[in-house]
């Protein structure tokens, strides 16, 4: 047994004295583990636990040319509104939506992901809660979840604060990379919708309620739910099912943009080639009720939001015009509506208006027209 200090002795520190509860995360561990399990296949080697995943990659042998797809991404500040109400079983599909969801974009089959949880104090409850959801999204979208570091850091992070973050890698063979190189003139600009907000623009969300006194618990009948129930919808998952449109329709999948950070006219603009141009016709939708009533609580236009938030569509595929009518048809057998909202044109763009590319990526140019439709039939 350790004796206490006598007196005039420094005295002693331990890891627990700190902050730091060991017992908890591993108790995590323990309670993630069968939902993590469920996401292997053969290829995953050495179950839960050990310092590294591994992944038999023998299969590669099979390809011709195989390019590795990675990404890496978060949720954001999604998170608060998890923490605010003490809902976290859907965060996770937001952070595998954020992650294995661009990989798709190049056209690549996702392989497998870690996850990265920073905490103030491990609830292994919550931690467990949040794996869970990785782990479920993990499994629909076709990918391994081999691996993942729960970290607590008290003093940095309060309590009850946590961020979640991971990455991911996707395999896919080089003659069928998509990209703006495909991208023709007379192309279809297919809209792909959302479940919501997704998980992006969040600060401006959290911005628009503070600002009108709205808290998580309060019920929008607009929305018939809470606040905080309405805004956690989770990111929708698409990857599965642009695997299913690419190879019933070889050859006609041109492009794929995932409606992220940046807004609607940004993404399209990074997946079209320099010289082409689109107009994104918003007749051809009417945004979620969420966006709607947003926008009303902070007295602002849906327009106003194009470059922060999705306003209901999740992805873009830009497909040869001989494909639209099957593309819709594949995209809704898997539970996905989709429309036309543009039709790629060449030449430069006919004004100034346009976002020209984004994130580094001199692409084509996009902008939004028309009027949102209100719905009605």
């Amino acid at each position: 047994m350790t004796s206490p200090s006598s007196p005039g002795e420094t005295p002693r520190s331990t890891y627990s004295e700190a902050g730091v509860d060991t017992a908890a995360g591993d108790l995590a561990v323990e309670l993630m583990k069968s939902s993590v399990r469920a996401t292997h296949g053969p290829e995953v080697l050495g179950g839960v636990g050990g310092f590294a995943g591994l992944f038999d990659a023998s299969f590669l042998k099979q390809y011709r040319h195989p390019l590795l797809a990675t990404s890496t991404d978060g949720v954001g500040t999604k998170v608060a509104i998890a923490q605010a109400i003490d809902k976290h079983d859907t965060i996770g599909q937001d952070l595998v939506g954020m992650v294995v969801d661009d990989i798709v974009v190049t056209g690549a089959k996702p392989l497998f992901m870690t996850d990265y949880i920073a905490t103030g104090k491990v609830y292994p409850e919550r931690v467990a809660d949040i794996v869970r959801g990785i782990a479920e999204a993990c499994s629909a979208t076709g990918t391994a979840l081999v691996g993942g570091e729960t970290a607590e850091h008290p003093g940095l992070l309060g309590p009850d604060d946590y961020d979640v973050a991971g990455a991911a890698t996707g395999v896919v063979e080089k003659d069928d990379m998509l990209g703006a190189h495909l991208v023709q003139p007379g192309d279809a600009v297919l809209a792909l919708a959302s479940s919501g907000i997704h998980s992006n623009g969040y600060s401006l969300v959290r911005h628009i309620l503070k600002n009108a006194g709205l808290g998580y618990g309060d019920r929008s009948d607009d929305l018939g739910a809470t606040w905080g129930e309405a805004l956690l919808e989770p990111t929708r998952l698409y990857t599965l099912q642009l695997l299913n449109l690419i190879a019933r329709v070889p050859g006609s999948v041109h492009a794929l943009s995932h409606v992220t950070g940046g807004g609607i006219a940004a993404n399209l603009a990074r997946v079209l080639p320099k010289g082409t141009w689109a107009d994104v016709d918003r007749s051809t939708w009417s945004p979620s009720p969420v966006f709607r009533t947003l926008s009303d609580v902070a007295g602002t236009t849906l327009e106003s939001s194009e470059g922060t938030w999705n306003l209901g569509v999740g992805f873009f595929a830009v497909v040869a015009p001989e494909a639209v009518d099957e593309a819709i048809s594949s995209l809704r057998a898997d539970g996905i509506a989709s429309w036309q909202a543009a039709t790629v044109q060449s030449g430069e763009a006919p004004s100034a208006d346009y976002e020209q590319g984004a994130k580094g990526v001199d692409g084509g140019a996009v902008r939004l027209v028309g009027q949102y439709s209100d719905g009605a039939k």
